[in-house]
């Protein structure tokens, strides 16, 4: 496959065969020659086939190999004309990142506490595979509130404050989830996860403001050095793996039906404005919004357990909330591009611009939405200095805050990457954790860590992934977000 080189953080996959647009790929000369060794940049080519995507297929520094679209992919299609996949979102439907600040601990005032607050985090924030140990068990009616309401719901139900609502993407709630689509395994699926954590790479953790590169925007998202934060990465649970799995099997006879050719199975997809599509974003939007719940009972629930641990509210205030797999309707001026916002239209022919602006259901994989300064859909506290971006690295290093930048809407349909990215499979770590002691190691680090089983810290070694600081030095020099400020790990809660 040939790949040009644009300029020192941008790479192109020149339109070739199918393809209706260029592929652009966001990574460092060194992370190219890493990311060449998979199927990834195959991925990225295939998804520049499907019907109606617009600019380009994209992929963040922290890409890698996924189900029919790389992790780390954004691709927007035209509203009207364009095809939803569900390999565009993925198996874990809004896993998203939200952020905890304290008003009033700093690191030195948790030190003597540590282990206690992350005992009580454990107890608190139920882990693991299946159904975990949630103190919740949902009716259908409840479910059917928190898949139409989202992280209103758990509001409503006494978990968390009302102003936690204005710092969450979306307000915590995409329009059109519709309960009536969400089938009955899924509802059992869902039933007793509200609350739950779950395992592979989710996590809860406690945090200190390490470093801040940016005082204007670490001032507006309450961040200080030194400053306590908490940070929640958790998803859709068995709902949203449910509802995915279903609408893959529905898409793959959309696929023949509406004659769509695609180079991949894993691609499949609908127009729209089909039945089969409208279905799956009426799925889609309800599985997402039951993750919004999940990361707002978890918010309450680890409020409750850091005040029990230390005899008092900590003042744990949110950040902000953003999802990392979805497909959502967004407005934008013109189509973006890297070649002065044109990188091609609908099927690769011109820009599909009105008056209106251009109407797109952007796919994020393993992306994180990155709206500018002065963009309305920033809440307003934050629209002088832009949206934060939550970047959560390895549980032995460092997670990121960042700000979204102009250079994101111009290019990315205001996109940057969402974390480090695997260098390593599950299966690889766990060989590479063989004879080691990583608890031990890990508290060498400074970093207590609690964990349902072994099996999953083995996973999620810090070796297992890429330095997340490679991956938004280039999402910073790209110019499509900025860095905010640092935060390292103190206590760490896996599945």
């Amino acid at each position: 496959m040939r790949i040009e080189r644009i300029d020192e953080t941008r790479w192109r996959i020149p339109r070739h065969g199918g393809m209706r647009v260029d592929g652009v790929v966001y990574a460092s000369e060194a992370m190219m020659e890493e990311i060449r060794g998979d199927q990834s940049l195959e991925q990225v080519a295939n998804v520049a086939h499907l019907p109606g995507i617009l600019g380009a297929s994209i992929a963040m520094p922290d890409i890698h190999w996924g189900y029919g679209f790389p992790i780390g992919g954004v691709a927007a299609m035209d509203a009207e004309d364009g095809v939803v996949s569900p390999g565009g979102v993925g198996y874990d439907i809004n896993c998203g990142v939200r952020l905890l600040v304290s008003t009033r601990l700093g690191r030195d005032d948790l030190a003597p506490e540590l282990p206690r607050v992350v005992d009580r985090l454990f107890d608190r924030v139920p882990t693991g595979v299946g159904a975990s140990r949630s103190d919740l068990t949902l009716s259908d009616r409840d479910l059917a509130g928190v898949l139409e309401r989202g992280a209103a719901w758990a509001v409503e139900s006494g978990r968390g404050e009302a102003r936690d609502l204005d710092a969450i993407e979306e307000g915590g709630a995409l329009p059109g989830a519709d309960p009536e689509a969400v089938s009955s395994r899924a509802y059992e699926r869902g039933r007793k996860q509200l609350g739950t954590l779950g395992s592979g790479n989710h996590f809860a953790e406690v945090q200190y403001v390490a470093e801040v590169y940016d005082r204007e925007a670490a001032e507006a998202f309450g961040l200080a050095e030194g400053r306590v934060t908490v940070m929640i990465h958790s998803g859709s649970r068995g709902l949203g793996h449910q509802v995915c799995s279903e609408h893959l099997k529905v898409m793959q006879e959309a696929v023949a039906r509406y004659a769509i050719e695609l180079p991949d199975r894993q691609l499949g997809c609908a127009p729209i404005r089909s039945p089969e599509g409208e279905r799956y974003l009426a799925a889609m939007a309800a599985a997402a919004n039951f993750a919004f719940a999940n990361r707002q009972v978890m918010t309450h629930q680890a409020r409750r357990a850091i005040a029990e641990a230390l005899g008092g509210d900590a003042g744990l205030e949110v950040v902000y909330d953003v999802c990392h797999n979805i497909a959502k309707f967004e407005r934008f001026d013109e189509v973006p591009g890297v070649d002065g916002g044109n990188a091609g239209g609908a099927g690769g022919d011109g820009r599909r611009s009105t008056r209106g602006g251009v109407h797109v259901c952007v796919h994020r994989k393993g992306a994180t939405r990155a709206y500018p300064p002065g963009h309305p859909g920033v809440p307003e506290r934050y629209r002088p200095v832009g949206q934060p971006v939550l970047i959560p690295g390895d549980m032995g290093r460092y997670s990121y805050v960042l700000a979204g930048a102009h250079r994101a809407y111009a290019e990315t349909f205001g996109s940057a990457c969402h974390g480090a990215g695997r260098r390593m499979s599950r299966k690889q770590a766990k060989k590479a954790a063989r004879g080691r002691s990583l608890l031990d190691e890990m508290t060498r680090r400074g970093v207590i860590v609690r964990a349902a089983g072994m099996a999953t810290v083995a996973e999620e070694m810090p070796e297992a992934y890429k330095d997340v600081a490679d991956v938004v030095d280039v999402v910073d020099r790209a110019g499509i977000a900025r860095k905010v400020a640092q935060l390292r790990p103190l206590g760490v809660v896996k599945g």
